[in-house]
C-alpha cells in the first residue's frame, strides 16, 4: 500500500514486484510515477534520496522563498572555478527533499516562445514542439483567475484559452507585492515596452504579471509532492522510499544489448537493489540524471575510465550541452519607508507578525513573490547593425561539422526574431549573494537573466579514482563546468549581458520606477560617469540563475547525432532505460523552466504508458 509516510520501511518497499522504477522523486518523477499509476496494471517504485517535508512553513509559504537554499533540503552543489568569472566557482541548488527544486524554486510560473520548442523538434524531437508540448502544459495546470479588481490593480492580464482548469498543480496571481510593482509596467510603457496580454500563447515578449504556483485558497505553496504524489499516495500500486540514494542503474547483457533490470542503492547506510519487471525511468534533474548514466556504465569512455567505472554504452554525448541562465542582480538603495523581506528578518516582532496574519488570514508579506517581469529581444536596444556584425562573425566560425542547435542559436542573432533573449525581474529585496545589506537601508534588486546562452559546458563524474584503483560513487559530487562567458559563444553572451545590463540601468533610471530609487550601490554610482563599464562587475558577479538543462538531450536518429535520448526518451544504446526530467531539453527556453519540467513530465509519462500497453 502507498503511503504518506515518508519512512515506508525498507522490507515493505523490496517485497512489491515492479513494473516501473523511478529515480528521483522531484518535479518530473512524481508526474511520471503518478500518471503511470492511474493504470492498475502498472506497478511503479519511486526512490528519492531526501524526505517528505509537508509541514515546513520554509517551503510552504510563498513569501519565506529562498530560505532552503544551503539547508538540508538542498544537495548544496557548486561548480569548479569559472576563467570567465575570474576564477569563481558558483553554488548551484538542487532539491534534495521530495518534490525536488519546485520545493525549493520561486514558484514563477510561465512559458517560452514558440520557436523554443519547435527548435527541439527541428533537432530530431518529433512531437516536442510547441503543439505537441501544449496539451501537456494544460493538463499540469489548474489556473485560478484574478477578478476584475486584481486585474486592474496588478495588471494580472491573461488568456484564459491558454490555460489548464484541471491538473494538479494549482496557478494563481499573488495577492500581495512588493511597494515597486506598481510602477512596473508604467516605467516599461514609457521606453516603448508594451504589457504582454497574453503571455502564454507562444510569444513572451513585454511586460506583464507573473503567475505563480500557489494554492490560492492556504496561499501555500503547489509543487510535486503535494499536487502529485500526496493525493495519489494511497494507491495500492504506487511505492515510495525516502532516504534512498541511488548508485547506479543495474544493467544486463542480452545478446548484443544492455538492458535495466533494476537500482542499486543505499538506505540506512545498507546496499540494497530493487529489481523491475520492466524499466527504469531516471528523474533526477540536469546534474545528477548524467551523473547516474556514468556511473552504470553509460558515457564517454574516457570519463568512465579515469572514473573507474566499467564502460558498457558508448555516448559521449552524456554530461555535455550543458545550458544555465546566467543572472547577475543589480541593486539599489530605494526609500527607507518601503517595507521590504528584510524587515522581516531584522525584527522578531514584525516577522511574528506577519507569520500571525498569514496564518489567520492567508495574506501580508508572507504571500509575497517577485512577480515584476519582462522580457526582450536584443534588437530593443542593440542596435541592428551590431547584431548583424555580431551574428555574421559567429556563423562564420560554424563548420559543416557543428551541431544544429549552434545554427539555431546564432541564427536568432541574425534574423533579429522577436524573442525573449533577456529577462529582468524587479524586486524590493536584496537579492545578491555579494553585496552585504548596511543597517537602516532598504534595497531593491534588478535581476537580469541571459536566456539564449552560447556557451555550453558538462557535468561528469569525477576523475579522482583514477590512480587509486577504486570507483566513483553517487557520494562524489560530479564536476560541474557551465563554461560560463568561455570560448567565442561565450564572448558573444558576455557582451549581450553587458548591453542588457547598462538597459537595465535605463529601466531603473527611469521615472515612476526611479522615483523609489535613492541610488544604484551594486556596483556603486559614479555621477561623473553616466556610461558606467558593467565589465569587471558583471565577471565578478554572475551567478546562476538555477535553471540548468541539456545534460541527456534528446534529438537525433542515434548517439552518433551527439544526443542522449530518443524522442521516446529512451537511452541510446539500452533497453528499459529512459530518462525524464530538465536534462532531456536539446536547447534552453525563454522561460523559469519550471512548467515546462511539469510539461515533460506529463507527456514523458504519456509516452511511457503507451509503449507499455503496446509492448
Amino acid at each position: 500500500m502507498g503511503s504518506t509516510d515518508d519512512n515506508l520501511s525498507l522490507t515493505s518497499f523490496l517485497s512489491q514486484k515492479y513494473t516501473h522504477l523511478v529515480i528521483g522523486g522531484g518535479t518530473a518523477g512524481l508526474v511520471v510515477a503518478a500518471r503511470l499509476s492511474e493504470n492498475p496494471n502498472i506497478t511503479v517504485g519511486v526512490l528519492e534520496a531526501g524526505f517528505a517535508a509537508f509541514d515546513d512553513p520554509m517551503i510552504n509559504v510563498p513569501g519565506r522563498f529562498g530560505e532552503t537554499l544551503g539547508s538540508d533540503y538542498d544537495w548544496q552543489f557548486e561548480t569548479i572555478p569559472q576563467p570567465g568569472l575570474n576564477g569563481r566557482s558558483v553554488q548551484w541548488p538542487r532539491g534534495r527533499v521530495l518534490g525536488g527544486s519546485s520545493a525549493l524554486n520561486f514558484m514563477t510560473w510561465n512559458r517560452g516562445c514558440r520557436e523554443d520548442y519547435d527548435a527541439w523538434e527541428e533537432l530530431g524531437a518529433e512531437g516536442w514542439g510547441w503543439n505537441g508540448l501544449l496539451p501537456y502544459f494544460k493538463k499540469s495546470e489548474t489556473f485560478h483567475q484574478p477578478d476584475s479588481e486584481h486585474q486592474s490593480k496588478h495588471k494580472s492580464i491573461f488568456d484564459p484559452e491558454q490555460h489548464g482548469t484541471a491538473g494538479p498543480l494549482q496557478t494563481t496571481y499573488s495577492v500581495t507585492y512588493g511597494a515597486s510593482h506598481q510602477h512596473w509596467h508604467t516605467t516599461l510603457h514609457k521606453l516603448g515596452i508594451e504589457t504582454n496580454s497574453s503571455h502564454f500563447s507562444g510569444s513572451n515578449v513585454g511586460v506583464w504579471t507573473s503567475l505563480t504556483g500557489v494554492t490560492p485558497g492556504t496561499r501555500e505553496r503547489s509543487y510535486s509532492a503535494t499536487a502529485y504524489y500526496r493525493p495519489n499516495s494511497g494507491r495500492a500500486n504506487l511505492h515510495l522510499l525516502t532516504g534512498a540514494f541511488v548508485q547506479e542503474v543495474v544493467l544486463e547483457k542480452e545478446g548484443q544489448d544492455w538492458v535495466a533490470k533494476g537500482v542499486r542503492f543505499t538506505h540506512d547506510g545498507e546496499e540494497r537493489i530493487v529489481k523491475t519487471e520492466g524499466e527504469v525511468v531516471i528523474c533526477a534533474g540536469s546534474v545528477q540524471s548524467p551523473q547516474l548514466l556514468e556511473l552504470s556504465g553509460i558515457g564517454n569512455p574516457d570519463v568512465l575510465k579515469a572514473a573507474g567505472i566499467e564502460f558498457k554504452v558508448d555516448n559521449p554525448a552524456v554530461g555535455e550541452n550543458l545550458q544555465d541562465h546566467i543572472m547577475t542582480t543589480m541593486i539599489f538603495e530605494i526609500s527607507p519607508s518601503i517595507v521590504t523581506p528584510e524587515d522581516l528578518r531584522a525584527d522578531p516582532k514584525l516577522a511574528e507578525a506577519a507569520d500571525k496574519e498569514y496564518a489567520l488570514s492567508h495574506s501580508g508579506p508572507r504571500t509575497a513573490i517577485p512577480s515584476s517581469i519582462a522580457y526582450l529581444p536584443f534588437s530593443h536596444f542593440v542596435p541592428h547593425e551590431e547584431l548583424s556584425s555580431l551574428g555574421k562573425s559567429l556563423l562564420s566560425q560554424l563548420t559543416p561539422k557543428s551541431k544544429p542547435s549552434d545554427r539555431i542559436l546564432v541564427d536568432r542573432l541574425l534574423a533579429d526574431k522577436n524573442l525573449g533573449q533577456i529577462e529582468w525581474n524587479f524586486d524590493v529585496s536584496n537579492y545578491s549573494p555579494y553585496f552585504k545589506s548596511l543597517p537602516g537601508k532598504k534595497y531593491a534588486t534588478m535581476l537580469q537573466m541571459l536566456q539564449y546562452p552560447l556557451s555550453k559546458g558538462s557535468i561528469h563524474t569525477p576523475p579522482t579514482h583514477q590512480k587509486s584503483g577504486s570507483k566513483a560513487t553517487a557520494a562524489d559530487k560530479p564536476v560541474i563546468d557551465p563554461k560560463y562567458f568561455a570560448g567565442k559563444g561565450g564572448e558573444n553572451d558576455f557582451k549581450m549581458v553587458l548591453a542588457s545590463q547598462a538597459y537595465a540601468n535605463k529601466i531603473c533610471s527611469t521615472s515612476p520606477l526611479s522615483d523609489i530609487i535613492v541610488e544604484r550601490v551594486y556596483p556603486p554610482s559614479d555621477p561623473t560617469d553616466p556610461n558606467y563599464d558593467f565589465a569587471d562587475w558583471v565577471r565578478n558577479s554572475t551567478i546562476t540563475d538555477w535553471h540548468p538543462i541539456g545534460t541527456c538531450a534528446m534529438g537525433g536518429k542515434g548517439k552518433e547525432d551527439g544526443y542522449v535520448l530518443d524522442s521516446r526518451l529512451r537511452v541510446y544504446g539500452t533497453k528499459g532505460l529512459r530518462v525524464c526530467d530538465a536534462s532531456i531539453m536539446p536547447l534552453h527556453i525563454s522561460a523559469h523552466p519550471q512548467a515546462t519540467v511539469y510539461a515533460i513530465g506529463e507527456k514523458g509519462a504519456a509516452i511511457i504508458a503507451e509503449d507499455w500497453r503496446g509492448r
